[in-house]
């Protein structure tokens, strides 16, 4: 599909992103937005995965009250490996995470994801709120 600077295909997709945000299909999102786990910083990318559950998942701890989302996504341009999980967290890319500084365009939005107990999405707060008061960095 789309290819790094370097020519090398990471993956083919399908792609997905999750957020709190009612898109539209044929939307573009783009980057210049506050972290959702470091409200401080403004991110220089879009984030994206090619696990539609992952995309689950971020839209679950996505700040905000709103409805969580998944979208499929057609990246732009070219993308990397998400350097905050892979090998910095994951040997590899198991979590199979890339972002983009090319906006990513919705194609449509998916409903048959695995939403988090109410437990497990308590869990993955408290862990980013440790993570937040650990001043860990983030790759921008």
């Amino acid at each position: 599909m789309k290819e790094k600077e370097s020519e090398t295909i990471l993956e083919q997709g399908p792609f997905y992103h999750g957020t709190k945000a009612d898109l539209k299909v044929g939307d573009f999102l783009t980057a210049g937005f506050r972290s959702n786990y470091h409200p401080n910083v403004i991110m220089n990318h879009i984030y994206f995965t090619a696990l539609k559950n992952g995309a689950g998942l971020a839209a679950e701890l996505a700040p905000g009250d709103a409805m969580p989302r998944v979208y499929l996504v057609e990246p732009t341009g070219s993308f990397e490996n998400d350097p905050n999980v892979t090998d910095k967290k994951f040997p590899g890319n198991p979590t199979r995470s890339y972002r983009s500084k090319e906006p990513l365009k919705i194609i449509e939005e998916v409903t048959d994801w695995v939403r988090l107990t109410p437990a497990e999405l308590k869990k993955w707060r408290d862990n980013l709120a440790k993570l937040n008061e650990s001043n860990s960095e983030i790759i921008n």
